[in-house]
């Protein structure tokens, strides 16, 4: 933190940093990207649905139905 703060410092050619405006900003900046890495999620699960809607999946097909008769266990 003291880097990111010195750094600011020099850029504004002040030894004074607002504070409650960094808060601020970087709340805003951490909601922006929250937001876009939820949007990045779904649009990945749209696109995977739809390609198992297509049938356009790579898969062990009679590894899938083995699993589904016998469930899931690791050795």
């Amino acid at each position: 933190m003291q880097t990111a703060l010195d750094e600011l410092r020099r850029e504004l050619g002040t030894d004074r940093v607002e504070l409650g405006e960094l808060v601020v900003l970087g709340a805003a900046a951490k909601v922006r990207t929250l937001r876009a890495d939820r949007d990045n999620g779904a649009e990945l699960r749209r696109r995977l649905a739809d390609r198992v809607r297509a049938r356009r999946v790579d898969a062990d097909i009679d590894a899938a139905d083995e699993v589904r008769r016998t469930g899931w266990a690791r050795p």
